[in-house]
């Protein structure tokens, strides 16, 4: 099985997938086997520290030869450098000595080479010298303890969170030959350590994201209640006032409020101002045989009741019963302009 890695709030989360021969599974799913690595990578991590003990001597003596071998190399590949920068050296001194004297453009140019090829070697030489002081204080101190601790205190070492990753990996790389992972109902994994003993360990298949995730019970009943009465910007404040975050931690807003009631199939708060028998504009434009322009005016003037439905200025109405608001009230005037009598008319 190959890693994966995707990223997440908390940071990368790791899965292992499989590629696997099974031809039907690639054509239907893409992959033969996907497991979510959090709680597998824990499982390992719990069975090293209880079973590093017996294996401490070895883990310690191969840690110490790989970084021995790598000083070798390290070493091997400065001091030919050195070797190199001295016999480039050695060569352009030749060259200087065989120029004819009387040639003294030639031997002027001959001189400036050597003495460029001593400043060279001087500085490979110093450049070795000191890398390999710092090398040796390294292993003699620095490393030489971490070897200690990762002998004796092993655990400690492992649950540090100053512990990189990477350097978590190496040890379990000196520990562990492979891991198995066979997924069914529970997660089998078959653990093989270097030297042969081997260790079984049964899991309970990781949950996705989405069911780790899942939003509280008691704040889906809370917006539950609360859709009867308010819309989705109050049924959000309500309960952040109350102390309710969302399954990702996060205060709830209004298109949160409308995705979790989707996602659990709440009741719109629309349908339920409807069961109670409230009105759409065009119904209650119908019923006082008036535009709808009027109603939104009678709505802004609280002539009549409405009831928000959600956050994009769109309403419900009660039924006015026998006696709607009328548009127009009429009113005669004594008045006369020019001899004539004036009617005037009057928005109730």
């Amino acid at each position: 099985m190959t890693v994966g890695y995707r990223q997440r709030k908390a940071g990368l989360a790791p899965f292992y997938i499989c590629q696997g021969p099974r031809e039907v599974d690639r054509i239907e799913k893409g992959y033969c086997q996907r497991v979510s690595g959090y709680s597998l990578d824990k499982a390992i991590g719990a069975l090293l520290v209880e079973t590093v003990t017996p294996l401490a001597l070895e883990v310690a003596l191969n840690v110490q030869q790989e970084l021995q071998s790598r000083w070798d190399e390290a070493d091997r590949l400065r001091r030919l450098q050195v070797d190199r920068a001295r016999y480039e050296s050695e060569l352009a001194r030749r060259r200087f000595l065989r120029v004819d004297p009387d040639n003294r453009l030639v031997a002027a140019s001959l001189e400036a080479e050597w003495n460029s090829k001593l400043h060279a070697l001087s500085e490979a030489e110093q450049n070795y010298e000191r890398q390999c002081q710092t090398d040796q204080l390294k292993i003699s101190t620095v490393q030489r303890e971490q070897v200690l601790a990762l002998a004796t205190n092993f655990p400690q070492l492992w649950n540090d969170p100053v512990t990189a990753d990477p350097e978590r990996k190496r040890m379990v790389r000196l520990l562990i030959e492979d891991v198995t992972i066979r997924k069914g109902e529970q997660v089998q994994l078959d653990v093989r350590f270097r030297g042969g003993m081997s260790k079984t360990l049964m899991l309970p298949r990781p949950l996705s994201y989405c069911e780790t995730h899942m939003q509280n019970p008691a704040m889906v009943a809370e917006m539950d209640r609360l859709l009867d009465n308010y819309n989705y910007a109050d049924v959000a404040r309500i309960p952040n006032e109350n102390g309710f975050k969302t399954g990702d931690g996060l205060p709830l807003t209004s298109p949160a409020v409308g995705y979790i009631r989707t996602a659990y199939g709440l009741k719109s708060r629309f349908d339920r101002l409807r069961e109670r028998g409230l009105l759409t504009t065009f119904e209650i434009a119908r019923r006082c045989s008036v535009s709808t322009n009027t109603i939104s005016d009678w709505r802004r003037k609280s002539r009549i009741r409405a009831h928000a439905i959600n956050d994009r200025n769109q309403f419900l109405f009660e039924d006015p019963g026998p006696n709607p608001p009328k548009k127009y009230a009429r009113r005669t005037s004594g008045n006369r302009l020019h001899g004539r009598p004036v009617n005037r008319q009057y928005e109730a």
